[in-house]
């Protein structure tokens, strides 16, 4: 995950261990009951009932780790309730959740019943002020509790129970849900997959799969049909101009790809339980702004800043595509979701600012890479073999990437995008980022070249910078 620094934006938009299948709604788990919150206590109290489990037998169950279990019931196929264990292997777990599974009879087994009731509560720090009552840190994974909100994403708080297939890295985190949310001190509630709701209480399905990212509390809210915006401290005309400047990098996605959006996306403005942490994330189609000030949200609706959020803001769009239309698994998911998706914010920005904003950004990635020896994407044989997650997938990916274009051209590159987008494969690995450029290319020699050259050579940064810089 991203660390925060002190006022520094910095993107935090990790998707890694995600399934490379889209879920329908056959195959996605469906989770049905009641969540009770309180803004003010900090709490939550939870009875979920979780179906359609997808058979699996190397399973865990994410749950987050601050959530008390007063049991897991097997619903089917019978009525009792479990035993469990924790799993301490759960190596691409962020941390946030602890993962719990039921033994099997025989040794080294596991029993999945086809139905699971969950009964917890869980009661959380609540920030609501930066001079005695405040965090030392804000994170994605946090369910954040700032005085006037919670806010969680779905994935990595895993505020609600996550089936993970250890052996094919697919975390079943988009789920079809049916939930009566009540939360007594608030005025708004939203969960992604439905409008959000003036009321404290709301009954909200979604018959399609969705990561249930949340954001309750007591704020006003807009929706002009091309976006809606949560908490929208920000003039109107500065919002128009906003709706308008998504529309365009909407439509230029929609153009080179040929995929529509599908979903409106919501923009979330609100603060941080510590002083400083500033970020974006995105939980399709929510995209959450956290910071003080022009450090949030309202950034892009300030002049001066709003060169830097603008590419953000593409970025975000972007994961539309690379993190929803396709999710990525193994050692190299995690870079094709942030580089494939900065590589396209570079285009946005090559194409809808300026050639010096453009020149500027390639011109900060390669001085963050002068000292920077990454194994090249041939290399890397498991997650740990990329020593500096953030450099690596936002940094030296779309430099190669860029690079890349260079030699084959920006028609075919996107050709390549779209096939990335729609190969289905078990594994998102190296041998799925050759076989769909060679498909792509249709050029054994070419294929040859970027291979030697990029993909599977120790001086691949050297390349790359040569071959962009070169006139």
């Amino acid at each position: 995950m991203a660390i925060n620094m002190n006022y520094r934006i910095v993107m935090c938009f990790i998707l890694v261990t995600l399934s490379t299948k889209m879920f329908s709604q056959d195959n996605a788990p469906h989770l049905k009951g009641k969540v009770n919150i309180s803004i003010k206590e900090g709490t939550f109290e939870c009875d979920l009932t979780l179906s359609n489990i997808p058979r699996i037998k190397d399973y865990l169950i994410r749950l987050n780790s601050g959530m008390n279990l007063l049991h897991i019931r097997s619903k089917k196929p019978n009525n009792f309730v479990l035993g469990y264990d924790k799993s301490d292997k759960d190596s691409t777990s962020t941390g946030e959740s602890s993962a719990y599974y039921f033994p099997g009879n025989a040794k080294n087994t596991k029993f999945l019943p086809e139905e699971l009731q969950f009964r917890y509560v869980g009661k959380f720090p609540v920030a609501n002020d930066t001079i005695d009552s405040f965090s030392k840190q804000d994170w994605k994974g946090n369910i954040a509790f700032n005085g006037m909100s919670v806010r969680s994403d779905g994935r990595q708080s895993a505020w609600y129970p996550i089936i993970y297939d250890a052996k094919k890295d697919i975390s079943y985190n988009r789920v079809v849900y049916d939930i009566e949310f009540n939360c007594t001190d608030c005025s708004t509630i939203y969960a992604n997959g439905n409008k959000p709701v003036s009321s404290s209480s709301a009954h909200l399905i979604s018959n399609e799969p969705q990561e249930i990212a949340l954001y309750f509390g007591n704020y006003e809210f807009i929706d002009d049909g091309n976006i809606a915006i949560l908490n929208p401290k920000f003039p109107d005309e500065k919002i128009k101009q906003f709706s308008i400047l998504v529309s365009s990098y909407k439509k230029y996605y929609e153009q080179k790809l040929n995929i529509k959006f599908n979903q409106t996306p919501t923009f979330i403005n609100t603060t941080p339980t510590s002083k400083k942490n500033s970020w974006l994330f995105v939980s399709y189609p929510t995209i959450m702004g956290i910071g003080w000030g022009k450090h949030g949200l309202a950034g892009v609706f300030e002049e001066a800043s709003q060169k830097f959020y603008k590419p953000l803001i593409a970025h975000e769009l972007g994961h539309y595509y690379f993190g929803t239309i396709k999710v990525f698994n193994s050692e190299l998911g995690g870079m094709m979701s942030e580089g494939f998706t900065e590589y396209m914010a570079l285009k946005l920005t090559e194409e809808n600012q300026t050639e010096k904003n453009y020149d500027e950004v390639l011109a900060k990635k390669m001085e963050n890479l002068k000292d920077f020896k990454p194994n090249s994407f041939s290399m890397v044989k498991s997650i740990t073999d990329i020593s500096d997650r953030q450099t690596y997938l936002y940094d030296y990916a779309p430099i190669i990437f860029i690079a890349i274009e260079k030699e084959i051209g920006k028609k075919k590159m996107w050709e390549w995008l779209k096939n990335i987008l729609e190969t289905k494969v078990e594994f998102t690995n190296y041998d799925f980022l050759v076989s769909t450029l060679k498909n792509t290319l249709k050029n054994d020699k070419k294929l040859e070249l970027i291979i030697n050259d990029y993909f599977n050579n120790v001086n691949s940064t050297q390349n790359a910078i040569k071959k962009i810089t070169e006139k």
